[in-house]
């Protein structure tokens, strides 16, 4: 491959953290009884509806938990949301930690993260999920009001980091997210987040000649 790579671009959730999927492991996580899987379905339902406007600071965490808990036809309690919301974020993979320390010893390459969250869980990442702390560059939707793949995202992403189009490569677990940044001309590759992903990860490094 002949690129000239200069910033390699994680997603937090799916990449270096592990995190729920269901309305049901969410509860589990949180040491909370699950609805009915009619119930659990509505409200996966509705907090991927409201994700963007979450994502992007458009909504107060007690709104988003709200309306989560209304579509539960009255088996959660705003608490209860707030308990699964907190517990969403499991445990980082294993040896993701140890790629972003090698990739930053590199002088001629930066580290960048780039996720869709909001402001708690971001708030949790120093104490909480340390691997992602070691990045040089942290960016997220909350924060741009712009959430991927809007190309919107991708370009102020492009404008905080000294790097563009396919200086970056990026990688993410969702696949409109990487087509949305092949599209606007990064090296994009798509992690997929039930495997070991540091395996995943150091194998794209060393077909891109990174690693």
């Amino acid at each position: 491959m002949d690129h000239d790579i200069r910033l390699v671009c994680f997603d937090w959730g799916g990449v270096i953290l592990r995190i729920c999927r269901s309305w049901e492991e969410g509860c589990k996580a949180a040491g909370l009884k699950a609805p009915s899987k009619k119930v659990a379905s509505k409200c996966l339902a509705k907090q991927e509806s409201l994700a963007t406007r979450f994502q992007t600071g458009q909504m107060s965490d007690k709104a988003f938990f709200r309306a989560i808990a209304k579509e539960s036809e009255d088996f959660h309690t705003i608490d209860d949301v707030a308990a699964v919301h907190h517990a969403w974020l499991l445990e980082e993979y294993p040896g993701v930690d140890e790629i972003i320390n090698e990739l930053n010893n590199f002088a001629d390459l930066s580290t960048a993260l780039f996720s869709n969250t909001n402001a708690s869980h971001w708030a949790r990442m120093e104490e909480d999920f340390p691997a992602a702390s070691l990045i040089e560059h942290k960016h997220a939707s909350h924060l741009f009001g712009l959430a991927k793949p809007d190309e919107k995202a991708f370009a102020a992403f492009e404008r905080r980091v000294g790097a563009a189009g396919n200086q970056i490569l990026f990688l993410d677990d969702t696949p409109l997210n990487v087509q949305g940044a092949k599209d606007f001309g990064w090296c994009a590759e798509q992690i997929d987040h039930k495997r070991d992903t540091a395996t995943q990860i150091t194998k794209i490094l060393e077909r891109y000649e990174i690693f």
